[in-house]
């Protein structure tokens, strides 16, 4: 009962916090577009305060874990690349393949994966979770951007996408707390209390606005890819990520976090990047949406199994 509680209280949070999301969009309370433009608003501005913050109380010379984040980027990259090898085998259209692959290998790690290592170990994973967050994210952003461009009718611009790796507010955000990290600076007080404010709102106010986000339009001719990116997202990709960093001897925290890196849903962000990228951008969206609410039933099924057998 303890093990069921437990795993219960990872999840409870985040399933309400979507579930009130939807809410509001169902009672109108905000609209589709307002919802767009505070999710634009989590990704320039709190999501980067919460990654600098995390950086930036990080102690590197504990909590940059070599070995964790090889698992992370390794993995991220076999599943990435049995993806690319797989899916063209069994979709025909240009258009789904680089969605389905992007939908395989990117989580929603940085909004879900953080919630769930912090509701199981609280405050002192945030910085061992901050600083995979800042290396994996990058990752799969060139990742992504590989998938959609392998399968896109247009020129490959090498030069475009490094620029669009190097602005996103994400990636500026970890470089710019490294440099200020490694510089030695210390930020006045005033300055760290504002930036710790501003990145306590953006886990809750994140999933709340992606829970009123989504759409179940144009399931019935989707369904076959729906079925495929759902199942590599959610079941296919957890047990290779956490089989292999089971093996490997990780526990505890750093297992909770390849837990999360692999069992998180599909990232939000990648719908708006296939829509700019000649992707099919409503088969993004939908899998978006299962892969957010069926993740709620295969994340508890998974730490529930993780704790019973004393792995976390």
């Amino acid at each position: 009962m303890e093990l069921f509680l437990t795993s219960l209280a990872v999840v409870l949070p985040l399933a309400l916090k979507l579930t009130l999301g939807y809410s509001i969009r169902r009672f109108g309370l905000l609209s589709k577009e307002a919802f767009r433009e505070v999710n634009g608003l989590i990704f320039s501005i709190f999501l980067p305060a919460l990654l600098f913050k995390n950086i930036y109380s990080s102690n590197l010379s504990r909590d940059f874990d070599i070995g964790l984040i090889l698992m992370a980027c390794g993995g991220l990259i076999v599943i990435f690349t049995l993806a690319m090898l797989i899916i063209p085998r069994i979709e025909k259209e240009n258009a789904k393949r680089g969605v389905l692959v992007q939908a395989i290998s990117r989580s929603n790690f940085i909004i879900f994966g953080s919630a769930v290592v912090h509701n199981l170990y609280g405050d002192s994973a945030d910085s061992l979770t901050g600083i995979v967050v800042s290396i994996a994210v990058p990752l799969i952003n060139i990742l992504s951007v590989i998938a959609l461009e392998s399968f896109r009718n247009a020129t490959f611009s090498l030069f475009k996408t490094l620029r669009g790796i190097l602005i996103n507010p994400i990636i500026m955000a970890a470089l710019s707390a490294y440099l200020i990290k490694i510089s030695g600076i210390i930020l006045p007080g005033f300055a760290f209390s504002f930036i710790s404010e501003v990145a306590s709102i953006a886990t809750p106010l994140a999933i709340i606005v992606l829970g009123g986000s989504v759409s179940y339009s144009h399931v019935e001719r989707n369904k076959i890819q729906l079925v495929i990116g759902t199942t590599g997202k959610l079941l296919i990709a957890p047990l290779l990520g956490i089989s292999a960093a089971v093996l490997l001897g990780f526990r505890n925290e750093g297992l909770v976090i390849i837990m999360s890196l692999f069992a998180s849903p599909t990232a939000v962000s990648s719908f708006p990047m296939a829509i700019r990228m000649n992707g099919d951008g409503e088969l993004a969206g939908l899998i978006v949406v299962f892969t957010t609410f069926l993740s709620i039933f295969t994340l508890f099924i998974i730490t529930f199994l993780l704790l019973m057998f004393g792995f976390i």
